[in-house]
């Protein structure tokens, strides 16, 4: 029964000074860090669509994954998390079993991150599993990363690598949270964004915003071992980069920055203050084109690929 589980699911949710009122009453009170701004964000996540369960694809992983891409976002912004409000439609059948596997797979994330669970709803029907977060965070008046800020001239820096997250990184999210923040603090970011749909489909929404072109070298793209796996499945007729550049739910961030900053950012991948690979890929141009360039020095046009929803 729905009372039981809600219940349940309020006893396993530590207090925390951020809420003066936190959940089981009709809506939280939070504590807004003093003297920062609030950043808001939501996701959904439909079985079927962004998951499909079994094997290694399980409920737990499909929690941690659903709190993981809303984190993403707010790193997107360069944002410090706060909390989240976790909302779910549970299969009639089994939900009470799918909510518990859910819940620990998102607390344990929430507590590796210091997220507190402000609230949410439930709610079950025939259909599949349905989970939806709101996540919360919060940054310095001003200090916000957009998309909308990349100038000509910026070097374009991504993290991690790409392609073939479909083997299981789609699930195994590592949101950029606390490096995004390292990156804030120490180092001036003109733009920014996660990619969830496909890099090179996120970074022409990146420029888009700012009224930007851009040149891609793709020789230095960092392609992950997953996209050349994929590429030499049966069946599978493209290459680890076409891979890299439209898989899509790599979770990693695209920054533009000034040159000096992102030659210094480069320079501090894999020290102890930012245990990250980190790659430039390209220059931000005033021409409000994506152009491509080979290694042998060929220029053509980059159609972004990736993955969108159909209406």
């Amino acid at each position: 029964m729905e009372t039981e589980f809600v219940n349940w699911l309020l006893s396993g949710i530590p207090a925390d000074p951020r809420l003066e009122v936190g959940p089981g009453d009709d809506a939280a009170v939070l504590r807004p860090p003093p003297l920062r701004r609030t950043v808001i964000t939501v996701d959904m996540l439909s079985e079927g669509v962004d998951f499909l369960l079994g094997g290694n694809s399980t409920v737990e992983a499909v929690g941690h994954k659903a709190l993981a891409v809303s984190l993403s976002d707010l790193a997107a912004m360069g944002s410090r998390p706060e909390a989240a409000f976790v909302a779910v439609c549970l299969p009639r059948h089994g939900g009470d079993a799918s909510g518990r596997k859910l819940f620990a797979g998102i607390v344990t994330l929430a507590e590796k991150y210091g997220v507190t669970i402000a609230g949410g709803d439930t709610n079950s029907w025939d259909g599949p599993l349905v989970i939806s977060v709101t996540a919360v965070g919060s940054v310095l008046p001003g200090k916000a990363w957009r998309r909308d800020g990349a100038r000509p001239g910026d070097l374009l820096v991504v993290t991690g690598a790409f392609g073939g997250s479909f083997l299981g990184r789609h699930l195994a999210v590592t949101p950029r949270c606390r490096e995004a923040l390292v990156i804030a603090e120490q180092f001036t970011v003109h733009a920014a964004i996660d990619v969830s749909d496909g890099l090179s489909l996120d970074l022409s929404r990146l420029l888009s915003a700012s009224g930007m072109g851009a040149t891609i070298n793709l020789s230095t793209l960092p392609i992950h071992a997953d996209a050349v796996t994929m590429s030499r499945q049966p069946g599978d007729s493209r290459t680890p980069l076409e891979h890299a550049l439209g898989d899509g739910e790599d979770f990693e961030l695209i920054l533009a920055m000034p040159p000096e900053a992102a030659n210094q950012l480069v320079a501090a991948s894999g020290t102890a203050m930012l245990n990250l690979p980190l790659t430039i890929i390209g220059e931000v141009t005033a021409d409000q084109r994506l152009i491509a360039i080979d290694a042998d020095g060929t220029a053509k046009p980059l159609k972004p690929q990736g993955f969108l929803h159909e209406f």
